[in-house]
Order: structure tokens, then C-alpha cells, then sequence
């Protein structure tokens, strides 16, 4: 049976637990669980996880930025975005689920990143849909 959840840790280092999830087509929803066990606040190093088309990660950044962090750097009736969390700081968690029928297996079409400013330099990776 697939594995239809994954827990990414988020750090003061600007980085994700993880390069890379993997999204198995047999599983009708996916749950993504963000922690944070960084030390720094949330309002100087708070992360995210947004999932999106790559081509569209760094436009949704960008836009997300005017919306502060009381929006989660985000504009979240943005219809590019797949799935994403709220901002969190340290001992923080955050718990997305999302449905996976619109998402095409293959291929390097979906990425998964930060929104918040200046992160995404270091905190993106790739989502693999199999």
C-alpha cells in the first residue's frame, strides 16, 4: 500500500527535511505535516509549504510577498496553487491534506517551496508523481 502522507521539518538554516516527496497516484488525498524545529521567530524565520506547477513557483512567490505574513505570504485563491500551509515558527506545526486526482504522474511538473521572502532560493524541492 502507498505511503499517502509525509512529515517535512522546516529549520533556522533555511531548509526542508527533504528534497523530494513523492506523491503515489493510488492515493486519492495526500497529507503533508510541516514542523518547524527551528528556535528563530516566526516573523524573522517562518516557513510555509506551498505545492504548485514549477513553472509557476517563483510568480507565486513573488506575488505572495505583497500579502504579508498575516496572509502567509500568499494569496491563497491563487488557482495555480495545488496545496499549501499557513506560516509557522518554531515548535510549530501545520497540516495540509489535498486531493491528488488533477495531478499528472511523471514528468518534473510540480514543486514544492516557501513563500516566505527570500526563501525560496533554498527552501524548494521537487514532488514526483507516480
Amino acid at each position: 500500500m502507498a505511503e499517502c502522507s509525509v512529515t517535512v521539518d522546516s529549520t533556522d538554516e533555511m531548509s526542508y527535511s527533504t528534497k523530494e516527496i513523492t506523491i503515489d497516484k493510488s492515493c486519492r488525498e495526500f497529507t503533508i505535516r510541516l514542523t518547524h524545529s527551528g528556535s528563530l521567530p516566526k516573523n524573522v524565520m517562518g516557513h510555509n509549504l506551498v505545492i504548485a506547477k514549477t513553472a509557476d513557483m517563483q510568480a507565486i512567490a513573488t506575488e505572495g510577498m505583497s500579502q504579508g505574513i498575516e496572509k502567509d505570504y500568499l494569496k491563497t485563491d491563487d488557482v495555480r496553487i495545488i496545496a499549501y500551509t499557513k506560516v509557522i515558527g518554531p515548535g510549530e506545526e501545520a497540516v495540509v491534506r489535498f486531493d491528488t486526482s488533477a495531478l499528472e504522474a511523471g514528468g518534473d511538473n510540480y514543486s514544492f517551496f516557501c513563500t516566505f521572502p527570500g526563501h525560496i532560493a533554498m527552501m524548494k524541492g521537487k514532488v514526483v508523481v507516480k
